[in-house]
Order: C-alpha cells, then structure tokens, then sequence
C-alpha cells in the first residue's frame, strides 16, 4: 500500500508524463487551511525546503492561509528544516488554560499565538523577507459590511453563512480578501471572485498577518489594525480561499506543486456542505496535486488525519491528543521518502485526474 497518491490537470499530466518533476519545474507552492490536517504534511514540508528546492534556481511562490501561511512562513528560515521541525513541535504541543471539559477561550488562545508567532517569525521577518528563491503570500480576511468594527460578529457571521449559501461571491459584501506579500515579486495570479487588496510583507506586520490567516472566528479573536494594512479587523484567510483554488492558470509558466491533505479542493471556508462547490476547474490544468491515499490514512490513529475536533475530544487529557497527533506526523514521513523516490532520476510520473469540473456558483 502507497501512502502518497499524485493527481494533476491535463497540462500538468501531460508534463509528469513526458518529463517527469523537478525542481525548476515549480513556480508556486500552496498551502491550505485546515488547522491539524496539515501536520501530516510537515515531513513532506521538510523535504521539499531543506533539499529538493535548496539552492539556486527561478523564483518559487509560497501561497497560505492559516496553518498553511504558517508552514510557508517556517519553510523561509534559512533553515527551513530546523523551522519546520519547531512548527512541529510548537503546533503538536500547544496547551492553554481552561475550565474543566471546556475549549479554551479564543483571547486566551489568540494572546498565547501572538507572542508565539513573534519569537517564531516576528524575530526572524527581515531573514524571511530576504530568502533568495522564495517569496511568500500570506492570505488574510479583512471584515467588510456587518463585519465591520464596532459591530458584533455573530450576526454579521450568520449573515455572510446564508449569503455564500446562495452565491460564494455573496461573501464578498462581508469579508475582504488581503494578502501579504513580499514585496520584492507580486503573487502573478489573478485573484478573481472577491474584493481584494494587496499589501507588502514588513517585518512590522508579518508576524500579525500570519496571525491572521490562523484566526478561525469564534476559536480565535480577530487581528485588529495590522502595520501596513487598512484598519479593521482580520480573520483566517481560508474563509474566502480555504483550498486556495485560484487561477493557477494565469501563472505565466511552470508548474504548481500543492501538497494536500485530500483530493479534492474545496473553495471557502463556508462552502465546506455545498459539494457541488468541489470539483476541479480549467483554473488547475497546470496542478500537481500531493495527497495521502485514503487507506493509507485509516492506518492512522483513529483511522484519521489530526483534526480540529481532537481539541474537544481530548481537551482533559492534551498528553494524549500529543501522543496520537506525534504518531500521525511520524508516520507522514513515508509521504515525504514515496516523493522523493517519485522526483530521483526525473523518470514519467502517471497521475491521476483531477476531480471533475464543477461550477463555483
């Protein structure tokens, strides 16, 4: 049995193929939302930055929202593999006060990440913003309309719910997409289906950005005001683009290289029970998409990846929510060995269709 399973659009199958997968193939690398299924991606993570891509060579596009901004962040430490083994342990780790059978408070939760992330990456912003081959974006929701300060958020958020119900574009009037990027390389995609504005990477507000894109509403408080940006409040940046399925296609050439924890790439953050949302579009002809192969994930504990749930479930006992979760990331190592034996020798790759085309109304 497999561990790793790659799929891709036509243009890109064609590529593996013919010519197989190497390094100077890859224009961008995104990394999505998901909170604790990203673990399992970490060892992969640490392949790809402390080998396959080390050294010189074109210009590579990190692209994340939540846990994914984090691990684009990490994997621009000059050693991205020591980073990425922090973030590890960092994310495996975290323990916060709280009452007895109860989720911590989001203030709690938000005050602990923020000095977090500033020892982590706030410190080190100036040796991020300075890698040679990497350029990092960082997606961020600003609140618009009913989201707006000094306005409560519960309605304004059950408003944007049954507005993306009917049209995800609807979103629109409720959340502006920010992202953060370095300023050396703007993101080349179009970033169509919502407003959206561009702010450069400082290392005033890198930290706070990255902060941002984490910021489930309800599980974390929003990020007010960040350097550089225009005042308001900021929440996870998979709200509007959990999956990142962006126009991929509009990239001038190369490849995109998206290590996943599914097949399939689901839009927004509120379009998780609307499927017909799903399917794969023209906007991915040029994806390589790595994921775990779905009986290789019933090996894991709990016949699952990590996932946010496990907070709730094991949050009187965090020793064993870490044992489960250093288990799983552990045995993620063989995504990371079953690509590199894929990649060495530049040999053809088959991969697997994308899932089908669907319409994104």
């Amino acid at each position: 049995m497999r561990a790793l399973q790659v799929y891709a659009g036509a243009r890109a199958r064609g590529h593996l193929r013919e010519r197989g997968l190497a390094p100077g193939d890859v224009a961008a690398i995104p990394a999505a939302a998901g909170g604790p299924k990203g673990l399992v991606l970490l060892p992969l993570d640490r392949y790809l930055f402390g080998h396959w891509l080390r050294g010189p060579g074109r210009v590579v596009h990190l692209i994340g929202a939540s846990i994914g901004a984090w691990r684009m962040a990490a994997a621009c430490r000059a050693d991205a593999v020591a980073a990425i083994a922090e973030l590890t342990d960092d994310y495996v780790a975290q323990r916060y006060p709280h009452e007895p059978g109860r989720m911590p408070k989001a203030g709690v939760v938000s005050a602990a990440l923020a000095q977090h992330l500033d020892e982590r990456l706030g410190r080190h912003a100036a040796e991020l913003l300075a890698h040679p081959r990497l350029r990092l974006h960082v997606f961020t929701g600003r609140g618009r309309g009913l989201l707006r300060p000094p306005l409560p958020i519960a309605p304004g958020w059950a408003a944007a719910f049954a507005a993306n119900a009917v049209d995800r574009r609807a979103l629109g009037g409720f959340v502006e997409r920010v992202v953060f990027s370095d300023p050396r390389d703007a993101l080349p995609l179009a970033l169509p289906g919502y407003p959206t504005r561009r702010v450069a990477l400082t290392p005033a507000n890198l930290a706070p950005a990255v902060q941002a894109s984490c910021s489930i509403p309800f599980v974390l408080d929003a990020v007010a005001d960040i350097p550089g940006a225009p005042p308001g409040r900021y929440w996870d940046g998979g709200i509007t683009d959990y999956h990142l399925h962006l126009d991929y296609a509009t990239l001038a050439d190369g490849l995109v290289l998206y290590p996943h924890f599914g097949p399939q790439l689901i839009p927004g953050w509120l379009d998780k029970r609307w499927t017909r949302r799903h399917g794969a579009t023209p906007a991915l002809d040029n994806l390589v998409l790595l994921a775990p192969h779905p009986d290789w994930v019933r090996t894991l504990p709990g016949a699952k990846l990590p996932d946010r749930q496990d907070f709730a479930t094991w949050v009187d006992d965090e020793a064993g929510r870490e044992r489960l979760w250093r288990r799983a990331v552990a045995e993620s190592q063989r995504l990371a060995d079953e690509f590199a034996a894929l990649v060495t020798g530049g040999g053809p790759i088959e991969a697997l269709p994308l899932a089908g085309a669907a319409g994104l109304g």
